[in-house]
């Protein structure tokens, strides 16, 4: 077993690669962000809100959920009409994912089979560290509608305490109370805000605290660009979860100025409507200028092992996308730092999902293949959380940083 492989390692890392050649993954979004804080960690129970209403003794599931084994209905007497053909458009959907289904059934069958991973998944949302919980939430402010409402907002860094003889400032959050010895003031808005210490600092805005890790500041570019736009949605929209945008807009993304000079790898988050997919292959990765290399796949589980939903299901599979491509430096010598290495296809990353639209942290899924200096640089585009040393642009980049996420170690 690789050491990758061990319970134990799985821990520390929070990411399990099964033994059988089916290119699949399991992993904990709570143990991966963790290994970027030093003095909190990310709450369990509120990084996993959903996807934890099956009865505590309700045996695992050893069965994969498909169309075919649902519990056949009673048939009415008036008979239902037939649904309408698929279009063109709704045929290449249907395509996809037929040529995917194999791969994804194949991830799950091995998260199914491994006994150890199925008795940590039950668990997976206990605050068992030892650390004190919040007795209040706090009230998060929406950055978008403060953006329109406050000219001039600022945000206030707390520093950590590093020598006994410095100054102390008590910071009192309902969660803890935390000690530092500087305070930073700066603006909010329009602005790029960084933790340079090596330790996570309290930021605050407006009497709300935000947990900020280790940050990095890049001058001459990112060799890993993640971008999760905030793609039109109906189900966004409906529940006011956050803005959208039509897809032109995401045509004048400057990625090729945002690109280190020894190139970097895009991965691009998608869902499965094949409006989305067709858009980003065919218009938004050449208008990049990205060649792509690979898709992945992020397959949502329940806490008992089951998919979230049937996998058959047109409108809700349980899973969604991430499309990879490489982009070119700007060096002279391109030949040099154009042969990137080939990206393994078809990988699939298995969760339980966390909030509404939270991505997990795949990163280290990417290290491997990112061109160019070590450690590189990162960037998050429209991002909703910070990751240590990486950069994150975006109208909501602190939405899963208020303290409410976090537990004090």
């Amino acid at each position: 077993m690789a050491e990758s492989q061990k319970p134990a390692s799985f821990n520390e890392s929070g990411i399990y690669f099964f033994n059988d050649d089916s290119n699949a993954v399991f992993l904990d979004p709570v143990r991966v962000l963790n290994r970027s804080y030093n003095r909190f960690n990310v709450s369990p129970s509120t990084y996993y809100p959903r996807f934890f209403e099956s009865p505590r003794n309700e045996p695992l599931s050893t069965t994969v959920t498909t169309s075919e084994q649902q519990p056949k209905r009673k048939r009415k007497r008036n008979k239902k009409k037939e649904p309408p053909p698929l279009n063109a458009r709704e045929q290449i959907a249907n395509r996809r994912h037929q040529e995917a289904r194999p791969l994804l059934l194949k991830a799950h069958e091995s998260l199914l089979q491994c006994t150890e991973m199925l008795d940590v998944l039950r668990t997976l949302r206990n605050d068992s560290c030892g650390c004190s919980k919040r007795e209040h939430e706090s009230v998060q402010h929406s950055f978008i509608d403060l953006a329109r409402e406050v000219l001039h907002l600022e945000v206030t860094l707390n520093m950590p305490l590093r020598e006994p003889q410095q100054q102390l400032i008590e910071i009192n959050d309902d969660f803890a109370n935390v000690q530092c010895c500087e305070q930073r003031v700066l603006p909010a808005f329009n602005n790029l805000v960084t933790n340079d210490t090596e330790d996570d600092v309290v930021a605050e805005i407006l009497n709300n605290h935000y947990i900020v890790p280790r940050q990095t500041n890049a001058d001459s570019g990112f060799n890993l660009i993640v971008v999760d736009p905030p793609w039109e949605n109906a189900s966004a929209s409906q529940k006011s979860r956050y803005p959208t945008l039509p897809n032109r807009y995401f045509l004048s993304v400057p990625i090729k100025q945002l690109t280190h000079t020894d190139g970097a790898l895009v991965a691009l988050w998608v869902t499965n409507r094949e409006k989305l997919r067709s858009f980003a292959e065919n218009e938004l990765f050449p208008a990049w200028g990205v060649g792509y290399a690979a898709t992945f796949y992020w397959l949502k589980v329940k806490a008992n092992g089951s998919l979230i939903g049937d996998i058959d299901l047109f409108h809700h599979r349980p899973y969604e996308c991430l499309i990879l491509g490489y982009i070119a430096g700007k060096v002279n010598n391109s030949s040099k730092h154009s042969k990137f290495k080939p990206v393994k296809d078809h990988h699939v990353i298995m969760t339980i999902p966390g909030d509404y639209s939270r991505k997990p942290p795949i990163a280290d899924l990417l290290l491997d293949y990112v061109p160019g200096l070590r450690p590189p640089r990162c960037i998050e585009l429209f991002a909703r959380e910070l990751t240590a040393g990486w950069v994150s642009w975006g109208n909501e980049p602190l939405h899963f940083q208020d303290s409410r996420y976090f537990v004090k170690r």
